[in-house]
C-alpha cells in the first residue's frame, strides 16, 4: 500500500469512528457506507459517489414535485423506482449473487447491482433525503424497506425492481428461507436502525470470507464494524476468537476485555473469561 492510499485509510478509519460515537438518527447510512466502501479502495476519492448520491436526491425530488409525491404513499413509491430502477438502472445481482462487489456500496454504484441491503442503502437515501419516513427491516435473509405515510406503509423489496410485499408474499419468502413450518413473526417485519443496517452490510461481506477460508480479510472487515458499532459486545467476542485464531495474543486480550465489560450474563461468557485468562497467563 502506498503512502498516500495509508494516508487515505487513515483518515477513513477516524471519519468511521466519528460514525461509531453518533446517535444512530445523526448517521448518513450512505455516506457512512461508502466510508466502509473505500477502505477495500483508499485508493480513490469519494467525490464522484457523493455526486451521485446528490444526483439521486435531486431526481427524486424534481420527480415527486411533478408527480404529486408529497400527497401520496403510492406515488413516493413509484418516484423512487422511477429514479432508482428505471433512470439508473440498479437492479438485484441474482446471477452474481455472492460476488463481495455487491455489498461495497462504491462498486454497487459503480456497477447499478447489489444485494438488497446495499440496493436499500441508495433507496433510503435518496427517501430521507425528502423527508420521507422510510426504514430497513430485519426480516430474515433478504433485506426490506418499509415506506410510512399518512398512517398507511408499503413494504418495499429493493432487490426486485422495487416491487411491494404484501403479507402473503412475505409469508411465503420466509418459507423458502426458513422451511415450510416457519411463520411470520413481529421481529421479521421490526424497523432497523441506520448502524444495524451498515452492520448487515459488513456482515454479508463477513460471512463470504470466512466461507471462503480468507480469515485475515474477515478481521479486517470485522475491525471496520466495531470502528462504528464500539458498543456491541458480540462483535468484541467474535473479534477475539479470529484474534486467537492468529495468535495476536495482545488484541485478543483487549478484545475479550472489552466483551466481558459490555455484555450481560449471557451464555458462553464464562468460557471467554476463562479463555481470557489463558491468554493472559500465555502472554506472561
Amino acid at each position: 500500500m502506498s503512502w498516500s492510499s495509508a494516508s487515505n485509510r487513515r483518515d477513513l478509519e477516524s471519519r468511521l469512528r466519528r460514525v461509531g460515537g453518533q446517535e444512530d438518527t445523526e448517521i448518513d447510512i450512505a455516506r457512512a457506507g461508502l466510508l466502509l466502501a473505500a477502505l477495500d479502495r483508499p485508493q480513490l476519492g469519494l467525490e464522484r459517489y457523493h455526486h451521485h448520491l446528490t444526483l439521486l436526491e435531486r431526481d427524486v425530488a424534481d420527480m415527486a414535485a411533478r408527480e404529486g409525491a408529497e400527497t401520496s404513499l403510492v406515488r413516493r413509491a413509484a418516484v423512487l423506482n422511477a429514479v432508482l430502477v428505471e433512470r439508473y438502472g440498479y437492479q438485484g445481482d441474482s446471477e452474481t449473487y455472492d460476488d463481495l462487489m455487491n455489498a461495497n456500496l462504491m462498486r454497487v454504484i459503480d456497477r447499478r447491482r447489489g444485494l438488497p441491503v446495499a440496493l436499500g442503502i441508495l433507496y433510503l437515501h435518496a427517501a430521507r433525503a425528502q423527508g420521507w419516513e422510510m426504514c430497513g427491516l430485519g426480516f430474515p435473509g433478504h433485506f426490506l424497506l418499509r415506506l410510512d405515510f399518512g398512517g398507511q406503509r408499503l413494504i418495499i423489496d429493493p432487490f426486485n425492481g422495487g416491487e411491494t410485499r404484501d403479507a402473503a408474499a412475505l409469508r411465503a419468502m420466509l418459507k423458502v428461507m426458513a422451511g415450510s413450518d416457519a411463520e411470520l413473526r413481529p421481529e421479521h417485519t421490526a424497523p432497523l436502525g441506520s448502524r444495524d443496517i451498515l452492520l448487515r452490510l459488513q456482515n454479508n461481506i463477513k460471512l463470504r470470507l470466512i466461507r471462503e477460508e480468507r480469515s485475515g480479510e474477515a478481521l479486517e472487515v470485522l475491525e471496520s464494524m466495531l470502528m462504528i458499532a464500539p458498543d456491541r459486545s458480540e462483535l468484541w467476542r467474535e473479534a477475539g476468537i479470529l484474534h486467537s485464531h492468529f495468535d495476536n495474543m495482545r488484541a485478543a486480550i483487549m478484545a475479550f476485555e472489552h466483551y466481558l465489560e459490555l455484555s450481560g450474563p449471557e451464555p458462553g461468557r464464562a468460557e471467554i473469561a476463562e479463555l481470557l485468562a489463558q491468554l493472559r497467563t500465555q502472554l506472561n
